[in-house]
C-alpha cells in the first residue's frame, strides 16, 4: 500500500525549483558551452586543466552554499534516512559505478541530455529510473528491509 503525505505535497515549489534548474542548465550551456552534469564537473577536478578549476570549484561551492544561505532565511526540511551505513555505502558505490558506465549522472542525462533530445540520455535516464524502481521493490517487498 502506498501512503502519500499530502501535507508534504507542494507542487508550486516543485514547479518553481524545476524551472530554476532548467534555467540554470540552459544558461550554463548557452554561456559556457558546457553541460551542467555534476559528475562531469566534479570529475574534471580529478584531472584538472589550468583554466577549468575556477568555474568547477565555483559551481560546486554554489551547490553546497545554496542550502547554507537558505538556512539563514528558513528552516531546511527534515531529513530522514531509513538505512544503515553499510546500505548507504553500497548504494553510493553502485551510483558511482552506474554514473561511470553511463558517462554521466542523472543531472547530466536527465535534465541536460533529455532537453537536447539525446537518445543516449534517454536510455541512461530510463536505466536510472528502472534500477531505482527495481531496487525499491526488492528492498521493500522481497527483502523486507
Amino acid at each position: 500500500m502506498i501512503d502519500i503525505a499530502w501535507s508534504q505535497f507542494t507542487p508550486g515549489t516543485a514547479l518553481a525549483g524545476g524551472i530554476l534548474i532548467g534555467l540554470a542548465a540552459a544558461s550554463f550551456l548557452l554561456l559556457n558551452g558546457r553541460i551542467a552534469g555534476i559528475s562531469g564537473i566534479l570529475g574534471g577536478l580529478l584531472t584538472p586543466t589550468k583554466h577549468d578549476i575556477i568555474w568547477r570549484v565555483a559551481f560546486l561551492a554554489g551547490l553546497i552554499g545554496a542550502p547554507a544561505i537558505w538556512m539563514l532565511m528558513a528552516e531546511l526540511p527534515p531529513i530522514e534516512i531509513n538505512a544503515g551505513y553499510p546500505a548507504l555505502i553500497i548504494a553510493g558505490l553502485l551510483v558511482g559505478i552506474g554514473t561511470r558506465y553511463a558517462s554521466g549522472c542523472t543531472s547530466g542525462h536527465g535534465v541536460c541530455g533529455l532537453s537536447r533530445l539525446s537518445l543516449r540520455s534517454l536510455v541512461a535516464t530510463l536505466s536510472f529510473m528502472a534500477a531505482g524502481f527495481v531496487s525499491v521493490f526488492v528492498i521493500r517487498h522481497l527483502i523486507g528491509a
